[in-house]
């Protein structure tokens, strides 16, 4: 997904705007044929934004051509041919946004005076987004994780690097002529400063963080610093500061798969203890009313779990996609109001929760 959809960026996003903001969400496809028609179904898309502004005696003139002006900007900088699972665009006036994501969006147009952000939550905490530091001893550089893949951060002090003052120190050591670099206190300074502001990323953007260097790089990042003793795993692997991304997604995706296993296990095992406690519930209609009372603490959900439904006033009822009154979107619905009230979202593998409908949740009470 891109940009990063931190907390900051969430609330700016969530924001009250002035009439009108327009959400235009399509399902998107990696692969031929499927991602052949993409490009004319975004075009009838963004058409039929255009013709709801036209239409709406609520958007002004020049309401109507900036907004639309801001839809064509959009429009030129979707990239289809790199495509994921699901495109959102966001365009108010003076502004807009595109967002790529790695879950399926209902094909949709909003007019509101807010953007539509449930499926952009959802994505987000369906991606289980974590950080990489790949430390050495004149180079600490920051990663950023998704479902296959890592990326490079540039922002902030990152990547932070040193010049050491002898410039052969390198090969010095692997003949053994000099001492360690981890030993002198410059390096000491060096992976301080890389501690706090990392320890910033964290309290910004709070996911499991990996560190990665050799045994020395870790042993003195941990002795100056709390991110190295607290994070989800030391990876003792030297030579990936500088990269390339694909040697530092190889060298985590074991770790990665492995916490991930561990992560799905406690959430099983939590799911458990909930039925013998009797705070327990499971299925789309018990699961949203208890979000709506504030009672979820932890709501797990199969990573391709859809459902389509009606509200017949008092229950969810199955719907057929297409059906006037159908919500194609209740599962990201659920787990953003979920998010909201302070619930934790897990989703887990297909099969996983079959005997629970494909979603289940913990009580608070």
């Amino acid at each position: 997904m891109h940009p990063v959809l931190s907390s900051d960026t969430l609330a700016r996003l969530r924001r009250q705007r002035p009439y009108p903001a327009v959400s235009v969400l399509m399902p998107t496809h990696r692969r031929e044929p499927d991602s052949a028609q993409d490009p004319v179904r975004l075009r009838n898309l963004m058409a039929e934004a255009k013709e709801q502004l036209e239409a709406d005696p609520a958007v002004t003139r020049d309401t109507r051509i900036d907004v639309i002006k801001q839809l064509d900007q959009a429009l030129s900088e979707i990239d289809l041919v790199h495509s994921e699972d699901g495109l959102v665009v966001f365009a108010a006036p003076g502004e807009h946004e595109v967002w790529t994501l790695g879950r399926t969006v209902p094909e949709r147009v909003v007019l509101s005076d807010t953007y539509l952000t449930r499926n952009l939550v959802s994505a987000q905490a369906a991606e289980r987004p974590f950080w990489v530091l790949a430390v050495s001893s004149d180079r600490v550089s920051l990663w950023n994780g998704g479902p296959d893949r890592v990326t490079e951060e540039s922002a902030g002090p990152f990547p932070m690097t040193r010049v050491r003052e002898n410039e052969d120190v390198e090969r010095e050591e692997r003949i053994g002529n000099v001492p360690s670099a981890f030993t002198d206190e410059e390096t000491r300074h060096f992976l301080r400063e890389a501690d706090h502001a990392m320890s910033g990323v964290l309290k910004a953007d709070p996911r499991p963080l990996y560190v990665a260097g050799e045994a020395a790089a870790l042993s003195l990042l941990g002795d100056v610093g709390n991110v190295a003793r607290g994070a989800t795993a030391q990876v003792p692997h030297g030579g990936l500061a500088s990269g390339p991304a694909d040697a530092v997604w190889q060298a985590m995706r074991p770790y990665v798969e492995a916490q991930a296993e561990k992560d799905v296990a406690g959430v099983l095992e939590e799911l458990d203890k909930a039925r013998g406690r009797r705070t327990f519930a499971a299925g789309v209609d018990e699961i949203r009313q208890n979000v709506k009372d504030g009672r979820v603490s932890l709501l797990a959900v199969e990573e391709n779990y859809r459902e389509t439904v009606r509200d017949s006033g008092g229950h969810l009822l199955p719907a057929e996609a297409g059906d006037l009154d159908a919500v194609d979107d209740i599962v990201d619905d659920i787990v953003e109001q979920s998010l909201e009230t302070g619930a934790e979202v897990r989703f887990v593998p297909d099969g996983t929760l079959a005997e629970m409908g494909g979603i289940a949740s913990t009580l608070r009470y």
